[in-house]
């Protein structure tokens, strides 16, 4: 049965986070917030006569306001609509799928294909970052070590940060990128694909996620 029922369910949790009024949290800096691994964070300690324990890290949840802005951006913003033309671009040169052709409009269909799935990845991740308290944003290693900033781009489209900054499995990513692949299969693709291509194509995506982010990690310093 396609799974139409599951984009509704997405779409009205997220509008139901939306409408919350979260707390202000400090806008860090976004040329010194970087990647905060558990090696690096210093052990927390307790303080006589204190009841809680602050820990020492230097990640800050970035407020609702920068939250919002990085979902619009990744939405519809420059570098999220380039790599969606410029895969429709590739898609078309190589006539996949085939029944799209390798016209113009085969180019057109194949852009508005990756708006749809763009919009519902991205949709749901920022749902579910706002309920989880997540952070799936990407931030560059602050070591200098080739292998620790390698490692830090391969495993972020996997991990996110909870409230702390302390790693943890990437739930919104991963929901978000493997729901849009399926749900694309699923309903506008044709009748010969199904949710396991789906599967298949969301894990793609991921290793594209992460080949990108070595790209921002070592030469794109935006």
């Amino acid at each position: 049965m396609k799974p139409y029922f599951l984009l509704m369910a997405l779409l009205f949790a997220t509008s139901v986070t939306l409408a919350q009024d979260p707390t202000p949290t400090p806008t860090p800096d976004p040329t010194t917030v970087t990647d905060v691994t558990d090696k690096d964070r210093p052990t927390s300690t307790v303080h006589p006569g204190l009841l809680t324990v602050k820990p020492s890290t230097d990640y800050a949840r970035p407020n609702a306001a920068t939250r919002r802005k990085r979902f619009v951006s990744a939405s519809v913003g420059p570098v999220g609509l380039g790599k969606m033309v410029a895969t429709a671009g590739i898609s078309t040169w190589t006539n996949s799928p085939q029944e799209g052709g390798t016209k113009w409009e085969g180019f057109a269909r194949r852009v508005a294909s990756n708006f749809g799935k763009n919009a519902i990845k991205q949709t749901t991740k920022f749902g579910l970052d706002e309920a989880l308290k997540f952070d799936s944003h990407f931030y560059r290693s602050r070591s200098k070590g080739v292998g620790a900033r390698v490692r830090n781009a391969l495993i972020s489209p996997v991990t996110a940060r909870d409230r702390n900054g302390k790693r943890v499995v990437g739930i919104p990513n991963l929901a978000g990128t493997y729901t849009s692949s399926i749900i694309a299969y699923e309903t506008w693709y044709p009748d010969r694909y199904d949710w396991k291509d789906g599967v298949r194509s969301g894990t793609i995506s991921l290793g594209f996620n992460a080949a990108f982010n070595l790209f921002k990690e070592f030469i794109w310093k935006k």
